[in-house]
């Protein structure tokens, strides 16, 4: 992505440094998900034929199918989750999966997978959340009767 601006490869310990794929992998099946929206609207308007934005669904399904078990493994030469999914989606459906990013910036790639992907990550917070609020209630239930020493600054209570 970088090499049309310098005539030497970047150094080694710069795209070490730089490079965030083994933090937003975790973010592919929302990027996924987040395509899978865009192509249907790109079909929809016409922007792609039916047939186009069928293949490119289809092939997004198989490469969350292989993100989901382990058997699409991100290359850290491609940079980024979005780049290795797409990578992964051309070589599935040739030129066709190329026209994924017609009338969507990186940018707005980018912000709607973190969206999607804290969207759910808050959910399953918000249900752990409940799991806990009910077992603390179930335990207040059970123990309703149960004396308890009452404290002020570490020592007990009259």
């Amino acid at each position: 992505m970088w090499k049309g601006r310098f005539s030497q490869d970047t150094d080694e310990a710069v795209q070490k440094f730089t490079q965030s794929l083994d933090m937003d992998w975790r973010m592919a099946l929302a990027d996924i998900r987040g395509s899978i929206a865009h192509v249907r609207m790109l079909g929809h308007t016409g922007l792609l034929s039916e047939e186009e934005a069928t293949v490119i669904e289809k092939n997004l399904c198989l490469v969350a199918d292989e993100v989901r078990n382990g058997t699409l493994v991100p290359k850290v030469s491609l940079e980024d989750v979005h780049m290795n999914i797409e990578s992964r989606l051309i070589e599935l459906c040739g030129a066709t999966g190329a026209k994924l990013h017609m009338g969507r910036s990186r940018n707005d790639q980018a912000n709607t997978t973190v969206r999607l992907w804290l969207r759910k990550e808050l959910l399953d917070i918000w249900d752990g959340l409940n799991d806990l609020i009910s077992s603390l209630i179930k335990k207040a239930e059970e123990h309703a009767e149960t004396v308890v020493p009452g404290y002020t600054h570490l020592q007990q209570a009259q």
